[in-house]
């Protein structure tokens, strides 16, 4: 479930930082699966793998020297490409580290 929610709003954050056309959606209905576990060890890594293709996205996003990290997007209400890249890394981490206390819990992390 936390993967699943990391996933879809870091690509929510991607989409809104470089689509004139994005379009918000539905809170928080679209941001929570409706299952609490992936339905196989295939989607668990499908869901893996976009994250980090997103993530990859974004740090692109960012490091592209015509990327002005300060400039407002457009299409948003003041916010900027800065913005949306810490937004994700806040948001990552805060549930990143629900991930590791959860796999603790259940006995599955190595210390």
């Amino acid at each position: 479930m936390l993967l699943e929610h990391l996933r879809f709003t870091q690509w929510d954050i991607l989409d809104f930082s470089r689509n004139p056309k994005y379009v918000t959606p539905k809170w928080p209905d679209n941001y929570w699966p409706k299952n609490s576990s992936p339905p196989s060890a295939a989607a668990w890594n499908k869901s893996l793998k976009s994250f980090q293709d997103d993530l990859d996205a974004m740090k692109k996003l960012v490091s592209d020297p015509k990327t002005d990290l300060f400039a407002k997007i457009p299409w948003g209400d003041g916010q900027t490409v800065l913005r949306e890249a810490l937004l994700i890394a806040d948001h990552n981490s805060h549930h990143l580290g629900q991930l590791i206390d959860v796999r603790r819990l259940l006995g599955a992390w190595k210390s």
